[in-house]
């Protein structure tokens, strides 16, 4: 039976065909959602991709929290079902506090667009189970509300369970704190990033290599073997 991964669009979401395209050349079948449905359409996993959703209104991922869609997408996480949010799609899962923290403008309040090279932290996640802890890769970073914070609290207890998932070498390209890229959630099906490993999946795209396409196998090897 074929692997189903759903890419949410929201309105000002720019990544839902990269991330489809990632799903397909992973070996899964893409599924695209709309915001306005609560139906999932019987996938067995979520990204929300990156972009600007309504605009960055409010407060980047603010208004998309409320969308229809996930309503359905907080229930389903909740209950175990693997989602990724990627960029915007990690503020969003911020927003709807399926991760803690928070996503603010970046310290030098500038856009930002590079090949970012980052360390992966955990390596036990639906979506990092291809990755070895300690592998470095490369996927292209763009955003311009990119620093992840949080309180003291809540960042020694990400770093004690181990749900840091990826931090930013070569130096800290938004000021986010403890240089942490991507955190999960304890149970290991959340995971969210500020770079984009949809932009790393074939050769002739993104940064050249293919860094970003363990993702996406990574979940659907999750989902067979569970």
């Amino acid at each position: 039976m074929t692997t189903r991964v759903g890419v949410v669009t929201f309105p000002g979401t720019l990544d839902d065909r990269d991330s489809l395209r990632a799903v397909r050349l992973a070996g899964a079948e893409p599924v695209s959602l709309w915001h306005r449905d609560k139906d999932l359409k019987q996938v067995d996993a979520v990204v929300l991709a990156g972009g600007f959703s309504y605009g960055d209104y409010l407060r980047a991922g603010a208004i998309s929290r409320f969308s229809p869609v996930m309503e359905t997408v907080i229930e389903q996480a909740r209950a175990g079902m693997p989602v990724l949010g990627i960029c915007n799609g990690f503020q969003i899962l911020t927003e709807s506090h399926l991760l803690p923290g928070a996503m603010l403008r970046n310290n030098h309040l500038h856009f930002i667009c590079r090949d970012q090279r980052l360390r992966v932290e955990n390596a036990e996640t639906a979506w990092t189970a291809d990755y070895e802890a300690g592998q470095e890769i490369s996927v292209p970073l763009k955003n311009i509300d990119g620093r992840y914070v949080a309180d003291e609290r809540v960042l020694d207890e990400l770093e004690a369970e181990g749900r840091v998932a990826f931090r930013y070498l070569d130096g800290n390209p938004n000021g986010s704190l403890r240089d942490i890229a991507g955190i999960t959630n304890a149970e290991g099906n959340v995971v969210g990033l500020m770079p984009h490993p949809e932009h790393a999946v074939e050769p002739l795209i993104g940064t050249g290599r293919t860094d970003g396409l363990a993702f996406f196998t990574s979940v659907i090897k999750k989902l067979v073997t569970a």
